[in-house]
Formats: C-alpha cells, structure tokens, sequence
C-alpha cells in the first residue's frame, strides 16, 4: 500500500514537472517567435529606409571641407546639392552625380530659390549641412563695423534663414539631421579673431538651443568643431589681418601674427579635409549621433587647455601660437 501511494506521488511530481516544463517550452518557442517576426519587421523598415535616398543640402560646398563632405556623402549612396556662391568651381562634382546651386547666404532670395528648388525636385531635404564661412581676422578697431556684419551674415544669419526655410519640411517627415560646421573656435579665442571667434561662439549657442526645441520632431542638431584644416581658410584670414593692419598701432603684433597664420597654414601639421569630412558622413550615417564632434590638428588639446589654464595663462600661450 506504502508502495504504491509513493509511485503514485512520484508520477505526480514528474507529471506535474513535465506539464511546467512543457508550458515552459511553449511559451519561450512563443517569445522565440515573437523575437523572430519583430527582428524580421525591424529589418524590413531599416531596408525600406536606407534604399530610399536621403536628399542633403550642403553650402560650402565649392571648396575645402564642403567639396570633399559632398564627395563623400555622394559616394556613401545620398543625392546631394552642393551650394555656394562660384557654381562653376563645382563643375566636377556633377560627373559624380552631385548637383550644384547657386547660394549666397548675404542674399535672402538666393537662399530661399535655392531650397525652393530642391523641394520642387524631390519634395524633401533630409539633410542638411551648414559649412560655409569665412574668417576675417584684425584688431576689434581696426575691422570695419560693415565687415564684422558680413561676416555674421554669412556664418550665423544665413545660416539661420536656411535652417527657418528647411525646418518645415523636416517636422512634416518627423526627421531630419541638421550639421553646423562650427570650429574650436567657437569655444576658445585666437589673437586678433575676435569678429569671427564671436560668430562661433553665436553659432555654438544657437545650435545648443536649436538642438533642444527640434528633438520632439525627431530632428538632430550635430556640431563639427575642426581644429587646424589644410584649406585656404587660414591663408585668407592671415591675409586679412595684414590688410587690416598696416600702418595701425597694432601693426607690429598683428602683422607677426599674420606671419605665424601664413605658416602654420601652408606647413604639413594641419588635418586633411577629408577627416573632416569623413566625420560629417559618420555624423549623418548613425543611429545616434553625438551632439558635438571636437576633430583636427590642435583641437582637443587647445580646447582641454582653455578649460584647465588659467585665463591670462591661456592668453599668453595663444599669442605665442596665433
């Protein structure tokens, strides 16, 4: 009798066990299905996605950083535009398949053509990259007020314009990446930079702002922030700041400045554009971008000393370099 009322326990227990391990399996093969048909949806949006070409619009687009970043972004499967004021130094982009507008940024109807063209052609801009900008160096009472204005039309007002005109159509599609080529600049000063330290330091607050009022949109603002770049930024802003100062009391420092500009500009140390580009492309490509990409010869060591140093020490050590 004892016998059997164990066996039985026993069959009880291993049914009992066998039932739990059953419902066990079924409900991880339901999980496991689940898993299955969700990763195969996911991967279909992520292909729907990526084979319908994204539109970028990119100004600066001429020259240096601009030129190779459409280059790139054509070569990486997007239609791109490519903006800028002489369309005819763009003329071999088109063999690449990229288009070239015409784009002031100190003419507001030039901008708005510009975008209203795109828009009539593909009917969305998904991306957009603001890289044009100049740097005009000279002493803050040597710059005419008229110069200081130009320069902050082309770098920040312009920009801004774009940014108002394309906004619209990116919340409509519930996405969009706007890239500000900013520069170390924007978060140090150089000797005799002033005008143009303050464009970027204008454009830095403006896109930390701008980046908090777009993301309910899904819209991401990413700033580029080059340091030294082998382009003809630099040769042009020492040429600037030797016109500005000749025959001035700030003669004799900021004609040594303009010397050490021409020679750090045209030496071998600086960063080629195409890193530069090469982080616009990744900037756009990824799932999260960072807000900030610090990228270039003498930018994150520069910008670590300006937050370590103190002021006046700072000072010293960048009228020494600049």
């Amino acid at each position: 009798m004892k016998i059997k009322v164990i066996i039985i326990l026993l069959e009880n227990t291993v049914r009992s066990k066998v039932n739990r391990l059953i419902s066990l399996l079924i409900v991880k093969s339901y999980f496991e299905t689940l898993r299955q048909y969700m990763s195969h949806r996911t991967k279909n949006g992520e292909h729907k996605r990526m084979t319908k070409q994204k539109i970028v619009l990119i100004t600066g687009a001429s020259s240096g950083i601009g030129y190779q970043a459409a280059e790139n972004l054509s070569a990486y499967g997007f239609k791109v535009y490519g903006a800028a004021r002489r369309i005819e130094k763009m003329s071999p982009l088109s063999s690449l398949g990229i288009i070239p507008l015409k784009m002031d940024l100190t003419d507001e109807h030039s901008i708005k053509s510009a975008v209203a063209h795109v828009i009539s052609q593909e009917g969305q801009i998904d991306i957009l990259i603001n890289n044009a900008g100049y740097g005009s160096y000279g002493a803050i009472e040597n710059v005419p007020i008229e110069e200081a204005k130009k320069q902050f039309e082309t770098n920040l007002f312009g920009l801004a314009t774009l940014v108002q005109l394309v906004l619209p159509h990116m919340r409509h599609q519930k996405y969009g990446r706007i890239v500000n080529i900013s520069s170390m600049a924007g978060r140090m000063t150089t000797y005799m930079g002033a005008w143009y330290h303050a464009t970027k330091y204008a454009l830095e607050g403006f896109s930390d702002a701008l980046r908090m009022e777009v993301k309910p949109f899904g819209i991401d603002v990413i700033l580029i922030e080059p340091g030294g770049i082998k382009t003809d930024w630099g040769t042009i802003a020492a040429e600037n700041l030797r016109k500005t100062s000749v025959d001035t009391p700030y003669a004799e420092h900021a004609l040594a400045a303009s010397k050490r500009m021409h020679q750090l500009y045209t030496s071998s140390r600086l960063t080629d554009p195409d890193i530069v580009a090469s982080t616009i492309v990744r900037s756009v490509t990824t799932k999260r971008p960072k807000p900030r990409y610090l990228v270039g010869y003498g930018a994150k060591i520069l910008i670590s000393l300006h937050a370590i140093l103190p002021t006046r020490m700072f000072d010293k050590l960048i009228q020494k370099v600049v």
